[in-house]
């Protein structure tokens, strides 16, 4: 038996239970109380995404691992085997074992990388910010595969419980709130952009933004939330220099002499 962590103390029943890939697992009902962190200072806003897991508002980008592209052979391979078995025969059995293993595998590997990014950002941060994105929607389209893969809602889940469970804030904001076309350094709302857009200048304070981090900011300055990108590719770009400041005047220099 392989223990996933110690029992904080003794418990009062457990539960044995055995998935669809033959593993079984033993769960523990044990009484505890809220766990707390030292306070954090600092905020974060986060824009979820197919080609970046997460871009944060501090300017760091989390690559999507894409588990379940990178196991499509494999579980291409054990499902075709299962197709070739003959139904009710033990072989038929075996191959569907191997099957629910591959899926498992998957599953477990999102499971974990999900649990570590949200319990970092938990610990780090005093606020987080998150969008209220349609994935049943979503996964209607051609993007439906690669939105499964991304397990979106599960990572907003573990978010918005160890928030609650470590005393920090949770916020989540509507979907149709314009985080994309928003310029985070002046507020200026420009015209919607195509998908293939990924950086683009305010026509009103001439601020180069990247796209995802610009709405990772926006999307905690909508929850009410005073971030600020650190070093984040927000910056605003070279302005004209009012006449009255730009170079020097011969005819008042004469004055003055």
């Amino acid at each position: 038996m392989r223990w996933s962590r110690p029992l904080p103390s003794e418990p009062s029943s457990v539960t044995v239970i055995k998935d669809s890939a033959g593993r079984y697992f033993a769960s523990f009902v044990v009484q505890t109380g809220p766990g707390t962190l030292p306070d954090a200072g600092s905020i974060v806003g986060i824009d979820l995404g197919l080609d970046h897991f997460a871009v944060l508002s501090d300017g760091r980008k989390i690559t999507a691992p894409r588990f379940l592209r990178r196991a499509e052979t494999r579980l291409r391979r054990a499902q075709r085997s299962l197709s070739r078995k003959e139904k009710g025969s033990r072989n038929r059995d075996k191959a569907r074992v191997k099957v629910a293993r591959a899926h498992a595998r998957v599953a477990d590997a999102r499971r974990d990388f999900c649990h570590q990014l949200s319990t970092a950002l938990i610990r780090e941060n005093q606020a987080v910010a998150v969008e209220n994105l349609a994935v049943k929607a979503l996964a209607q389209t051609r993007m439906a595969k690669s939105v499964y893969d991304a397990g979106w809602s599960g990572f907003v889940t573990m978010l918005e419980y160890k928030a609650r469970l470590y005393g920090r804030e949770f916020h989540r904001i509507g979907r149709f709130e314009p985080t994309s076309q928003r310029c985070s350094a002046c507020g200026v709302k420009d015209g919607p952009k195509p998908l293939h857009v990924r950086a683009w200048q305010c026509p009103a304070c001439g601020a180069w933004l990247d796209r995802d981090v610009n709405a990772a900011v926006n999307v905690a300055r909508a929850a009410g939330l005073a971030v600020t990108a650190c070093g984040a590719q927000v910056r605003p770009g070279p302005a004209l220099a009012q006449r009255g400041e730009a170079g020097t005047h011969p005819k008042s220099r004469r004055k003055a002499a």
